[in-house]
């Protein structure tokens, strides 16, 4: 089984991740952050680099879920092989940091690989507003992230709630991480894995 965490950029998807690893016993799929070559350029000058880590992504993400289909575990996985097609690399394109012909050259190839993998069981949406995404960024220290722009932070979080409004390849759990916050609270976390179980109880 595929289960697919989703939201911006501090959301928390890595810890929810974690966390709902060690609470049901199942098995993680991270995204590789600090393995990324690309990741430090792209931060300094996006317009460069816009393409090059777009691709990695795409292509990191498309490894993981047909490697995750192959497994006969229940497999939670940080990021969706979407959020590149749907959120990134459209927003990178609108700000006129993609050209439109890579953004077309882009958009073919997802075209290509998601034809040929299934959706996720279930998706689930981190909602943050965008001071608790720059809180959530500041807190963790990451380097690279330090010269993240608040414009390039907002427009991907607009592109998530008009993406998330109109998903229909599958389940879909919403979380608001503003009001459930189940890094720091105990009970949120309780409510969090109970609102999952019941998204899952029709899977089996």
């Amino acid at each position: 089984m595929h289960i697919a965490i989703a939201g911006n950029i501090g959301s928390g998807k890595t810890t929810l991740t974690k966390m709902l690893v060690e609470h049901f016993k199942w098995t993680p799929k991270f995204e590789s952050v600090d393995y990324n070559p690309y990741l430090a350029d792209f931060y300094n000058d996006m317009e460069r680099w816009s393409f090059n880590i777009q691709i990695y992504f795409l292509n990191k993400r498309f490894l993981d879920v047909v490697e995750i289909r192959k497994s006969d575990k229940i497999i939670v996985q940080d990021r969706s092989i979407y959020e590149d097609a749907c959120i990134f690399a459209p927003n990178l394109h609108d700000m006129g940091l993609m050209s439109s012909r890579d953004f077309d050259n882009y958009q073919s190839l997802f075209s290509l690989m998601v034809s040929l993998v299934q959706a996720p069981d279930l998706l689930i949406y981190l909602r943050s507003s965008i001071p608790n995404l720059v809180a959530n960024i500041q807190k963790r220290g990451r380097e690279y992230e330090s010269s993240i722009r608040l414009d390039y932070l907002k427009g991907l979080n607009e592109r998530y709630d008009k993406w998330i409004d109109s998903y229909s390849d599958g389940k879909l759990l919403i979380i608001d991480v503003d009001n459930l916050r189940f890094q720091e609270n105990p009970d949120d976390f309780a409510k969090v894995c109970d609102l999952i179980e019941a998204q899952l109880n029709g899977l089996f």
